[in-house]
C-alpha cells in the first residue's frame, strides 16, 4: 500500500502545514506567573501504516512545532512527535518529546462531529501513558500530568494544553491556547 493509499482516519486533516498568530502561553516563573503572546507553525507529514507485531495496526504521522514569542520574535519552544490513529480499538496517541528532557505518551478519544475533536492525556504515573523526564526536570520541573483537548476541521486547528507541573516549590497548571490555520 502506497501513502496515497492509507486510510489516516481522523488523522487525514492534520497532514500538512499549520501557522497560528494568536497563541497565549501561562507560564511559571519564580516571581510570579508570565502570560507570553506567541505565533508557531506546525507540520504533520504522513508516515503510513504500523504494524506491531502483527496484531496491532497504526495509521502515524510526524508532529513537529515550533513556537516563536512574539515580543522579541526568539523560537522558545520546539517539540517533535507523532500523532497515531490504532485502527482496531479506535484509540488515538499522542506522543512528544522536548528538548528539556521531557518525552510524553499520551492516548484518548476523538469524535467526529463538524469537524474531529480529540482529547488526550498522561500521567506520571500511569504504566502505559506517562511521562519520562530527566533527573533535573524531576527534581526542579517535574511534569506530573499532560492533557491536550485539540479541534480539527479542514483549515483550522485550535487547542488548548494544559501540562500539570510541580515547579519552585508549588503546583501550577501550564497552558497554551492557539489557533491555526491550514497553509499547505
Amino acid at each position: 500500500m502506497t501513502k496515497q493509499e492509507v486510510d489516516y482516519g481522523p488523522l487525514t486533516n492534520f497532514i500538512g502545514v499549520w501557522e497560528g498568530e494568536s497563541g497565549v502561553d501561562r507560564a511559571p516563573k519564580p516571581q510570579g506567573d508570565k502570560t507570553t503572546e506567541f505565533y508557531e507553525k506546525i507540520t504533520f507529514s504522513p508516515v503510513g501504516d504500523v504494524d506491531n507485531a502483527e496484531e496491532q495496526d497504526l495509521v502515524v504521522l510526524h508532529y513537529h512545532q515550533v513556537v516563536t514569542r512574539k515580543n522579541d520574535g526568539k523560537i522558545y519552544h520546539n517539540q517533535t512527535g507523532y500523532w497515531m490513529w490504532d485502527k482496531g480499538t479506535d484509540e488515538v496517541m499522542f506522543s512528544i518529546a522536548i528538548p528539556r528532557g521531557v518525552c510524553v505518551l499520551a492516548n484518548g478519544t476523538y469524535e467526529e462531529n463538524d469537524g474531529v475533536k480529540f482529547k488526550v492525556k498522561a500521567e506520571l504515573d500511569d504504566s502505559a501513558y506517562s511521562i519520562l523526564q530527566s533527573k533535573f526536570m524531576l527534581e526542579k520541573a517535574k511534569t506530573e500530568a499532560f492533557e491536550i483537548d485539540l479541534s480539527l476541521s479542514e483549515n483550522s486547528l485550535s487547542y488548548a494544553q494544559t501540562t500539570f507541573l510541580d515547579i519552585y516549590g508549588r503546583k501550577f497548571e501550564h497552558t497554551d491556547k492557539s489557533t491555526l490555520t491550514k497553509q499547505s
